[in-house]
């Protein structure tokens, strides 16, 4: 049977590059696979994507090798637009290729500029199938940053293609929402016999859904095997620096013997002599004095048509020195809306937004700065100078901050740039450039800091460096704030978690009064992490929330009960 895709012998090289990036790979995909890609950040996994729709060697030059067949069309044969009619591409940086004002003349575009007769009902066929038809008529500066991403995938599937390759499909969406889109890509394997490609971190959902993985590493291709047997492979898939999922992690951590669980499904069958736990006493702890407050605070703005957005309705709030908060929400819920109400940088339409007592639509912005500090969830937004260094210094300098470079350097060695002092900011990994903002952000010394999506498409190893230097700043910050998507993030940071829906706050608790509400995980679209799912479902009283709890308790309860003697 003839290969779909055919990637052989490729070698390519960046120019001024000193290693290749894609280094002898060779790889074949039959139609209809659902193909994980997995990989540390850096490892070749975009790159291998940009060979399939003629990117490499077409528009990004350098030094290519090697021979690329796609539905037997060979790519360096072909321009980008005759293989896009093959191959549809979601990038990582998806909202470059939002090109229209309006969302349903951007789902229409592809289909339109190739002359389909058919391009209006091609884009309302495209929406609906991604949930967007009820925003058909907005503009794309009112979508949320989960509803770009989905806005793209309408606009390649506009175009019918046969292969769909998909850059970290799920890093800007709620937990919902991320389940939707796969099961999107589902429907479309299955049903339509699409062939699937996605660049992942999440092995969660890869469990779930791909049917097999390729795991690439410094541009090779260290394995490409069915899902089931690559997830088993612990010790690569860690030396790799890829955490599989969160039962798979526990399985091996209690010495299963044979095959390890993948899925929850087969978690619960393994583990289900398990005795329901007792609930465990939560120590009291006394707020202190509040250091933000909302009071009654209704936030709008106004479109293009002069028409008012309402974005947050009747928000009361305190914030507390101690608290560390997770902000939690469906897409498009208020939560950056709601961060950025601190810093100044808006104002509310009505109520009152204090932070130290004093009403930030009295005080200028940079009068807040000092005291509240807003990273971005894009980092290289926070980007001035020419290298790392430089951004780092820039506040402290224009401040005229006594001693400040020693002060930089120290902040340099606490979130290991020190050897990327001389790099430019926007060229390093995402992992990087994300240490390099919270270095940014605490050289500001501010009370509070303000994070939006701080793990959003970073791998699950890097992730977690990030949520442990985040812990870090605990000793150096009065309080937290993060929105974030990532529930693992959640319970493994948070004290405090605020939940987000349609502009109002709607929960205000722990991890154990959020995530044991069901109604309140499906109103605003949030799904437990896996453990807690599993030890709820064995029947724990008092379920676990990160693998370490679940392997300490398990080991300690269980072992005497003659579970695993």
């Amino acid at each position: 049977m003839t290969s779909q895709i055919e990637i052989k012998n490729v070698t390519f090289q960046y120019p001024g590059a000193e290693q290749p990036v894609l280094n002898t790979i060779n790889l074949s995909i039959e139609k209809g696979d659902f193909i994980a890609i997995l990989g540390g950040n850096g490892s070749g996994k975009s790159t291998m994507c940009k060979l399939l729709n003629g990117l490499i060697p077409h528009y990004y030059v350098g030094d290519f090798s090697g021979e690329v067949t796609v539905n037997g069309y060979k790519t360096s044969d072909y321009k980008v637009a005759d293989l896009s009619k093959h191959v549809g591409y979601v990038y990582q940086d998806f909202e470059n290729q939002i090109v229209s004002p309006k969302v349903l003349e951007d789902a229409c575009f592809a289909p339109l500029h190739y002359g389909h007769h058919d391009y209006r009902e091609r884009g309302l066929r495209a929406l609906n199938l991604v949930g967007l038809e009820d925003q058909q008529d907005a503009f794309i500066w009112q979508l949320s940053g989960g509803q770009k991403h989905l806005l793209a995938l309408a606009s390649v599937l506009s175009l019918n293609p046969d292969i769909i390759i998909i850059d970290e499909p799920v890093a800007q969406l709620d937990p919902h929402h991320a389940k939707d889109i796969y099961d999107i890509l589902t429907e479309l394997n299955q049903v339509y016999g699409k062939t699937i490609i996605v660049i992942e971190h999440h092995t969660e959902f890869v469990a779930s859904y791909a049917k097999k993985v390729v795991l690439m590493d410094k541009g090779t291709i260290h394995f490409s095997l069915p899902v089931a047997e690559a997830l088993n492979q612990v010790e690569t898939l860690l030396a790799h620096h890829i955490y599989p999922p969160q039962v798979t992690q526990s399985a091996r951590e209690l010495e299963v013997e044979g095959r390890l669980p993948i899925t929850l499904e087969e978690a619960l069958s393994l583990f289900s002599d398990t005795e329901p736990k007792k609930v465990t006493d939560i120590p009291f702890v006394k707020q202190k004095e509040a250091i933000v407050s909302f009071e009654s605070v209704n936030f709008a703005y106004k479109t293009i048509a002069r028409e008012k957005k309402q974005v947050l309705y009747e928000v009361d709030c305190r914030i507390h020195e101690g608290d560390y908060i997770a902000l939690v929400g469906n897409n498009g819920a208020g939560k950056s809306s709601f961060m950025r109400l601190m810093t100044g940088l808006v104002k509310a339409t009505s109520g009152e937004v204090l932070v130290d007592g004093e009403n930030t639509k009295e005080v200028p912005p940079e009068y807040l700065a000092e005291k509240v500090t807003y990273i971005h969830q894009n980092p290289e937004q926070m980007f001035i100078e020419d290298c790392v260094e430089k951004d780092v210094a820039f506040f402290m300098k224009s401040r005229k901050i006594k001693d400040y470079q020693a002060k930089v350097e120290a902040l340099l060695e606490q979130f290991e740039l020190t050897d990327l002092a001389d790099r430019d900011s926007r060229l390093l990994s995402g992992g990087q450039q994300r240490r390099a903002s919270l270095a940014i952000g605490v050289g500001m010394n501010p009370e509070i800091m303000l994070l939006d999506e701080p793990t959003a498409n970073l791998d699950i190893a890097t992730r977690k460096h990030i949520t442990i230097l985040l812990d870090s700043l605990k000793k150096q910050l009065k309080a937290v704030v993060i929105a974030t998507h990532d529930m693992q993030l959640a319970c493994e940071f948070a004290n405090r978690i605020i939940v987000m829906h349609e502009g109002r706050i709607i929960h205000d608790g722990d991890r154990t009064s959020v995530f044991q509400n069901y109604r309140l995980l499906e109103k605003a679209g949030l799904v437990p992490p896996q453990i807690f799912t599993l030890t709820k479902s064995l029947g724990w009283l008092d379920p676990a929330y990160t693998v370490d709890e679940f392997t300490e308790r398990y080991q300690r309860e269980e072992v005497g009960n003659g579970v695993y003697a």
